[in-house]
């Protein structure tokens, strides 16, 4: 007769029972087997390596229509998006303590990014206009672009306020220039020093709730300003949307974009020793684009090739005004220009801040 816990076993072969006849086996038996199989079992699932993580789905697309495209952005190089919920992006900076300043024009505020933790933090507010006027609340009041200024300080672009300001290290604000002959600017945009010291800034009228046929106009052209020795002339006159800008790293070309949606283009110019800006050429056309977005800020690198906002992404251009290839992108840019060490594009696009890793060294500007 079995004992309570053994388990009746067939089990047939040779030097074992007949048919007909059965195996018991100790219940306890059984169990030790079961758990010393579950223990190995879980001893080799514990050891056995982590699953990949998947790579975040990429963002937009890199284009590329040149072999020389392939030198300036690696071909494992990717979009990053950054920090969002802005309004209107525009005028990143990289500042000397390793962060990242850049306007929202319509949240009329200046933002700083840190890349070592990712925070996003408000560091001039209101940034471009207090609010105290007829202009209307959301409109491309606030600040824009901004370059470095010496020791430390920044010149920034105020729409609303209709000026050029210095930021000090200490925050301290103070009016740069915001007035020819004695009447005051449009909206200064976009601003870029050149080696002796002087710079040049653009003055379209984005500012201004009807642009051109605004009441509050007082200048009857859209100039490119030159400053020098503390005083202000006009170099350009006959560009409808004078925008974007940036400087050859030789300081003898003058690049501009006009953001004019009937004439979407690039322009180049000669600059003279003494600054003056002469022999004005198409530099590149995008009029018959089928992308949204216009020629805006733009940045060069170290070998003189242009970074450009335009449809769809960011242009780069040879000195010569070939088109090399495009950054697209999931926003339309606005501006962008070097951080990090000195090979991170900083891209400003609409509502979201975006970073693409490079090949090639962005040119330094005059006080960074």
């Amino acid at each position: 007769m079995a004992a309570e816990n053994d388990i009746a076993t067939p089990f047939w072969g040779e030097g074992v029972t007949p048919p007909g006849r059965e195996v018991r086996l100790p219940m306890r038996k059984i169990q030790s087997t079961l758990i010393a199989a579950f223990v190995l079992t879980t001893i080799s699932c514990s050891t056995a390596p982590p699953p990949t993580p998947e790579k975040p789905a990429p963002l937009g697309t890199i284009e590329r229509l040149d072999p020389a495209f392939d030198e300036l952005v690696p071909k494992d190089a990717q979009l990053e998006k950054l920090a969002g919920g802005f309004i209107f992006t525009e005028g990143p900076l990289w500042r000397p303590s390793g962060v990242l300043w850049f306007s929202d024009v319509v949240g009329n505020v200046v933002r700083q990014y840190s890349p070592s933790d990712g925070k996003v933090t408000e560091i001039l507010n209101p940034g471009g206009y207090d609010g105290k006027g007829n202009l209307p609340a959301g409109g491309f009041n606030g600040p824009n672009g901004m370059t470095a200024d010496k020791d430390g300080a920044v010149l920034l672009c105020q729409h609303g306020y209709r000026r050029i300001v210095r930021i000090g290290k200490d925050m301290k604000i103070t009016t740069v220039v915001d007035r020819y002959q004695g009447k005051r600017l449009n909206s200064p945009n976009d601003v870029v020093f050149r080696s002796d010291g002087s710079f040049y800034f653009t003055d379209p009228p984005y500012g201004l709730p009807k642009g051109d046929d605004d009441p509050a106009k007082e200048l009857k052209f859209n100039a490119v300003f030159r400053v020098a020795n503390g005083k202000l002339q006009p170099v350009i006159k006959d560009l409808s949307r004078p925008n974007g800008i940036a400087i050859s790293p030789d300081q003898k070309t003058l690049y501009i974009g006009n953001s004019d949606e009937k004439n979407r283009i690039w322009m180049a110019y000669d600059i003279a020793d003494n600054g003056t800006v002469s022999h004005g050429r198409l530099f590149a056309d995008v009029t018959n684009e089928k992308d949204a977005g216009v020629p805006d800020g733009m940045k060069v690198d170290s070998q003189g090739n242009i970074w450009a906002s335009g449809p769809g992404g960011i242009w780069v251009f040879s000195p010569a005004g070939k088109h090399l290839g495009t950054i697209k992108m999931p926003e339309i840019p606005a501006n962008c220009n070097w951080g990090d060490d000195w090979k991170s594009l900083y891209i400003t696009a609409r509502t979201s801040l975006y970073r693409i890793k490079l090949a090639v060294a962005g040119e330094k500007q005059l006080y960074q």
